[in-house]
């Protein structure tokens, strides 16, 4: 059974928990896809580039958006807004990509809400809580305050695993990534609940 709507595949997991690695590594090997790219009010760190990183803007002009709700999800994470602008997910969506989420468990919530026929969602995760901390600590991109954030953060997403379809566990970026490929193209496979009334219909008035 095909179906042309697109599908929507759901990635959270501690910050440090190498998502970001697992998804430069499959991108050629899971078809048409795009990335949804968050908007946020935290500052621009170095090396990154607005629109392809994140969608940078004012608090005001955040909350605006908010106001008229053309977020999908959105969540306050450490002082900072982030969130997801629903233009062109439905442009993706409406094209057939497999639309490719990197939010935190808040905005799991909100997808499922809304999306849940369309969605397979994913955990990843370091194998320890120790080798998290090792991780977080090398990149030296942030400030020990907001690695303990994170790691408190973490400790509290973990405890909410079951609610996702799939664990991937990233001890090995090369394991990790063939298992998030196989996910993907099964992501793919998800029918939503009124094209399957819609064959069940047609089944059974073709006799």
């Amino acid at each position: 059974m095909n179906h042309d709507t697109g599908a929507i595949l759901v990635l959270s997991g501690p910050s440090g928990a190498g998502k970001s690695s697992l998804i430069t590594k499959i991108e050629d090997q899971i078809g048409a896809y795009y990335f949804s790219i968050s908007t946020t009010t935290r500052p621009m760190r170095k090396g990154e580039i607005e629109g392809v990183h994140y969608y940078f803007v004012t608090k005001e002009q955040f909350e605006n958006d908010i106001e008229e709700e053309n977020f999908l999800e959105y969540a306050r994470v450490h002082g900072n807004y982030y969130g997801t602008s629903l233009k062109p997910v439905k442009k993706a969506l409406k094209a057939g990509k497999l639309v490719i989420f990197d939010i935190d468990v808040q905005g799991h919530d909100a997808v499922q809400k809304r999306l849940a026929d369309i969605t397979t969602s994913v955990f990843i995760t370091t194998p320890t809580l120790g080798e998290l901390k090792r991780r977080l600590n090398n990149r030296g991109t942030d400030a020990q305050e907001i690695i303990d954030g994170r790691i408190e953060m973490a400790k509290r997403e973990v405890q909410r695993i079951s609610e996702y379809d799939y664990l991937v566990i990233n001890d090995d970026l090369d394991e990790a990534a063939d298992m998030l490929v196989y996910i993907a193209k099964a992501a793919r496979m998800k029918i939503p609940s009124i094209a399957i009334n819609e064959f069940v219909f047609a089944w059974e008035n073709n006799d």
